[in-house]
């Protein structure tokens, strides 16, 4: 994503713990005793009790397999392949590429405040070697692989502006999804800019991403990319910045949907809350990158409530005014609280009841039904 136009001097180092928002969020209650250093893997057996021959067990302190998800990573080859990471902060980047499909991770003390994998790279981080990250290279995790499940994992890039005046490309990305049928179950997604980047792995690919009960929070653009992702009972929170005089802080949303694409981004019955004074943030603005300038990107915010954080009389801009966000697909249905008040009729473009239906996550993902089962 472009580099917002002024710089953010930011000091929450301490947003790797849990939030209020958060905990709210994911309902979540204190950590289960089986946590703890006597069974660091909790009901998911342990490197002498192996629940398939395909669990590989991830610890920190050296009681698993591995002391890195990236060496599991590295050890898991071909598809089908189970990681259970104990509690613990993995300051790593990992990254999963496409050989490695239908993978599993999972929080072994299913609570995602205890697993945390967290590096903090940006955009314009210097790589050893001459140039910087872009972007996609500042990446915490990377998924490529299609059929990735993750299950209570914390994802984060803390990353700081303010550490780092001299670093002008801001964007610091904690994931970067690209796999089909990627899901993440109870998961948090921690940055500021360019937080969450669910794409997919090509612009003639649909990939199909689908987040439950997860909570993810930032400032500027931090959910955004091209996938075809459905966002369920999730929490998005807004950050406060004290080096602005006015809004707009940040935008939540910036899809880059490929205009081939029918679907986009949909977020049901959802909530966005704010650290931010009222109205000092918009919900979405359209991302058309240069290497796409077809894109229409596509949004649909249903049955979520707002929270007064997001501007009601104007909750879209242009990222460009070359492509203004009226050209794009943007529409919203039965959306509560007062961010969602329609103050301006012709800024808050409505589903009719006969267009709702068909936005639905089954109308999204087709036979792929990643809410069944254990979630």
């Amino acid at each position: 994503m472009p580099a917002h136009d002024t710089r953010l001097p930011l000091s929450r180092r301490g947003f790797l713990l849990a939030s209020t928002g958060a905990a709210a969020a994911l309902a979540l209650a204190p950590a289960p005793a089986h946590a703890g250093a006597r069974r660091p893997f909790g009901r998911y057996g342990s490197p002498a009790a192996r629940l398939t021959p395909q669990t590989l067990y991830v610890d920190p302190k050296g009681r698993g397999d591995h002391t890195t998800v990236k060496d599991a990573v590295t050890a898991a080859t071909g598809s089908g392949w189970t990681l259970v990471l104990a509690p613990g902060t993995y300051r790593e980047t990992v990254a999963v590429d496409v050989t490695r499909t239908e993978a599993t991770w999972i929080g072994a003390s299913e609570d995602p405040r205890d697993v945390v994998i967290v590096y903090d790279n940006a955009a314009g981080t210097p790589k050893p070697g001459g140039g910087t990250y872009g972007t996609t290279g500042s990446a915490t995790t990377t998924v490529q692989a299609d059929g990735f499940t993750a299950r209570w994992i914390t994802f984060a890039n803390d990353w700081l502006r303010a550490d780092h005046p001299d670093i002008t490309g801001t964007q610091a990305v904690a994931i970067k999804v690209q796999g089909d049928r990627s899901a993440f179950h109870h998961c948090r997604f921690l940055g500021h800019q360019d937080t969450l980047y669910a794409d997919s792995i090509a612009l003639t690919s649909f990939a199909r991403q689908y987040f439950s009960h997860c909570y993810a929070e930032g400032d500027v653009d931090f959910v955004f990319g091209r996938a075809t992702a459905v966002y369920e009972n999730c929490h998005f929170r807004t950050l406060n910045r004290t080096d602005l005089a006015g809004a707009p802080y940040g935008f939540v949303f910036a899809p880059s949907t490929a205009g081939a694409n029918p679907r986009g981004y949909l977020v049901t019955r959802s909530r966005v809350s704010s650290e931010a004074p009222d109205a000092f943030y918009k919900l979405a603005r359209p991302w058309v990158p240069s290497s796409d300038t077809t894109a229409r990107p596509s949004l649909v915010v249903r049955d979520t409530w707002l929270g007064p954080g997001i501007d009601a009389a104007a909750p879209y801009t242009n990222m460009s005014d070359t492509f203004p966000w009226q050209n794009q697909r943007f529409a919203e249905y039965r959306d509560t609280g007062p961010g969602a008040r329609i103050t301006v009729p012709e800024n808050r473009p409505q589903l009719t009841a006969e267009q709702a239906e068909s936005a639905t996550r089954a109308a999204y993902l087709g036979d792929w039904k990643p809410w069944q089962g254990e979630c």
